[in-house]
């Protein structure tokens, strides 16, 4: 009776070569899932910090409380922190003018908005590139392996399935695992950063939306003083 082939013996017979394309794949896969779950928990509190904020700051409190009360150092919250310490720090200046104060607040705004958009987007190149050459390193593997394996039947006398099939399955299971770390990384890095545009897009209308309430703030304040 013929020995029954297994999955992990033939990995543990494969040549060297194939061994590392495999442990590469299953490395990627490993760090891959880890950036998943981290990304899928930072977007779901980044999600749910922002609509708690946003109705915090819509709900008529006054600014310089709201400021005081919060002391995050990401997300909505930080961007409102940049720009609110920036416009006091300006209109405190004797002699500014208005549109100098609203264009130093919105250049803090916009080094808040682009450092929100570096922690959205964090991990997300890693997920693009497993997704996008795992397969390629696993069809390496696989072409590896089969050469091997043709190379070895060129010393038998008689060529057989039972003598094909161990070297050919061999081969396979490195591109079997390199689209078992390219597809969750490809469908992971799509929904991750449609979550990171969405965000990013909701924070910069937030930007300039309290860039309006400032600029009202301004020129109201100017036009009181000048009465």
């Amino acid at each position: 009776m013929q020995e029954k082939i297994s999955v992990w013996g033939l990995i543990f017979d494969a040549s060297l070569i194939v061994q590392m394309v495999m442990l590469s794949l299953l490395i990627a896969s490993i760090v891959s899932w880890y950036f998943i779950f981290q990304r899928s928990s930072y977007f779901k509190q980044a999600k749910q910090s922002q609509a708690a904020f946003e109705e915090r700051f819509w709900s008529g409190m006054d600014l310089s409380k709201l400021y005081r009360e919060n002391t995050s150092q990401n997300g909505q919250e930080f961007i409102f922190r940049s720009g609110f310490k920036e416009f006091n720090r300006l209109k405190q200046q004797h002699g500014i003018d208005p549109d100098a104060i609203m264009d130093g607040t919105q250049r803090a705004m916009r080094v808040a908005l682009s450092r929100e958009n570096d922690r959205l987007d964090e991990h997300l190149p890693f997920l693009a590139t497993v997704g996008s050459t795992s397969p390629y390193v696993g069809l390496f593997g696989t072409v590896w392996g089969i050469m091997n394996s043709f190379l070895g039947l060129a010393q038998e006398q008689q060529a057989t399935l039972a003598t094909v099939a161990p070297g050919i399955s061999e081969a396979l299971i490195a591109t079997a695992m390199g689209l078992f770390a390219a597809i969750p990384a490809v469908m992971a890095y799509n929904r991750f950063s449609n979550k990171s545009d969405r965000l990013y897009n909701a924070y910069e209308t937030f930007a300039d939306e309290f860039s309006s309430i400032l600029h009202r703030n301004v020129h109201a304040s100017r036009k009181s003083m000048s009465e």
